[in-house]
């Protein structure tokens, strides 16, 4: 980071995570904690209502959260600061959370699991504007489109099939598929007979074409 001190602050409901962010982060010489907030209208609040005052370069935002949650601020504060560099610090790995925070325009979406080293290197990727994503979180990601382009769709096909059907057009075994969506080999093998009939498809390449002709996978 070239020398130069991030300003980070600090939105969690909890003191004591508040407390322990900000103890380790003080530790460290490229970070400076200038603000916190215990929810999200309060992290808004703060930094709208300064006038004059020192703005943070990255703030460093806990997701569930009363009265506004994580996603939301974000939103909000991006809307006001376009500039400003989010990360969301979660407990959470719900596959709709991850999308709800990414596209309200967090850089990166970090779990509280995490190592002290790792939490510094995402927040150091995040004022660089490079987003940091572990495996599972990137997982849950994709899991979340997909799923959202499942439920966008009037094909007829049931959410289930419509899952082993994308499955199928990223070149998924059943084997694959029924580790992923939780189900035995005997029921992927039914998921596929009845999209092949219902597609009036005859093998399984045909339907990972017809997967992308319909748009649902690039």
């Amino acid at each position: 980071m070239s020398g130069e001190t991030v300003k980070v602050m600090i939105v969690d409901d909890h003191d004591m995570v508040r407390m322990g962010l900000k103890t380790y982060l003080m530790l460290d010489p490229r970070f400076q904690v200038i603000a916190e907030a215990s929810d999200g209208q309060q992290a808004v609040d703060r930094l709208t209502g300064t006038e004059g005052g020192v703005m943070p370069d990255l703030i460093l935002m806990d997701l569930m959260m009363p009265v506004m949650n994580g996603a939301e601020a974000t939103k909000a504060l991006l809307a006001r600061f376009p500039n400003l560099k989010i990360v969301i610090l979660t407990s959470f790995l719900e596959d709709d959370l991850v999308v709800k925070a990414i596209e309200a325009g967090a850089v990166s979406y970090v779990l509280k699991t995490v190592s002290a080293e790792e939490l510094i290197y995402a927040l150091q990727g995040a004022f660089k504007g490079m987003p940091v994503m572990t495996g599972d979180v990137a997982q849950a990601l994709t899991r979340g489109l997909r799923q959202r382009t499942v439920q966008n769709d009037d094909s007829g096909l049931t959410e289930r099939e419509k899952e082993v059907l994308l499955l199928i057009a990223e070149g998924k075994t059943n084997k694959d598929i029924g580790e992923e969506l939780h189900i035995s080999i005997k029921t992927v093998k039914t998921h596929v007979s009845n999209l092949l009939m219902k597609c009036e498809l005859e093998d399984r390449t045909q339907l990972a074409i017809y997967a992308h002709r319909q748009g649902w996978v690039s």
